[in-house]
């Protein structure tokens, strides 16, 4: 198992908003997981990346609440609940957040330059590489980036984190709020990422978007993980199609 995550469990004080889910991920492989909005699965994306832990140690000594964190995340059989997330990320873990948040007030171009901190040495070929993926990025590469569409500003999201030395990519949301048609077209963009031999983790609400993609997927709701399987299986469960998947 490329990434395996065991019992992971999120409380912020006394509220659970995870509630001991364990997942796996294979090599190469594009898994999905799906359910309602408040489900937990954007919270369960954090914790995988660091996220989580980096809210725990920005809170101490403070009076804001306690958030707590328990359980397993291992990425190629190396333990990450502890590390921070820039560590994480050194290790090709990357999450591409829910409506992109690229840095406002800078280029396109240079938004892909910082997603490049941690791997400068092939800076020039994987802004090339990003560019023949998303071509759109490349016309509007001097265009300050808080003045693109929602569908531009997903797909610098994905390039941004392309810029990295990129092996799992968590994507959270990614056809929130876009049209169709821009949604058949960033479902094409990150097909061709798991193609480029990328894993990926997509967190989506819109489930055909989410089952056309993906090998294998999960169900969440209110913190549990609820069912395991194929789109096809899933699909084929009456009970699971009008209780979890609003279909």
């Amino acid at each position: 198992m490329y990434l395996e995550v065991k019992n992971l469990s999120v409380y912020y004080d006394t509220a659970v908003v995870l509630n001991d889910v364990s997942l796996y991920v294979n090599k190469g492989e594009f898994a999905a997981m799906v359910g309602p909005n408040g489900a937990g699965k954007s919270t369960c994306l954090k914790a995988m990346a660091g996220l989580i832990q980096w809210q725990i140690d920005t809170l101490k000594g403070t009076r804001l609440g306690k958030i707590t964190l328990k359980g397993s995340v291992k990425f190629n059989g190396e333990e990450l609940i502890s590390l921070p997330a820039h560590e994480i990320a050194k290790r090709g873990l990357i999450l591409c957040p829910e409506r992109g948040k690229p840095f406002r007030e800078m280029t396109v171009i240079e938004n892909l330059k910082a997603g490049a901190v941690l791997n400068q040495k092939n800076m020039k070929e994987n802004i090339e590489k990003c560019f023949r993926l998303f071509p759109i990025l490349e016309k509007r590469k001097d265009q300050v980036s808080g003045t693109l569409s929602g569908g531009e500003i997903t797909m610098l999201a994905i390039a941004r984190s392309l810029m990295a030395d990129l092996k799992l990519l968590l994507i959270d949301e990614p056809s929130v709020g876009l049209a169709p048609k821009v949604k058949a077209d960033l479902f094409d963009r990150i097909k061709s990422v798991n193609e480029m031999g990328i894993t990926i983790l997509l967190v989506e609400q819109d489930v055909s978007f989410a089952f056309d993609l993906s090998e294998r997927n999960y169900v969440i709701s209110r913190g549990k993980l609820v069912a395991e399987g194929t789109s096809k299986e899933l699909m084929a469960d009456e009970l699971m199609r009008k209780t979890y998947l609003g279909m």
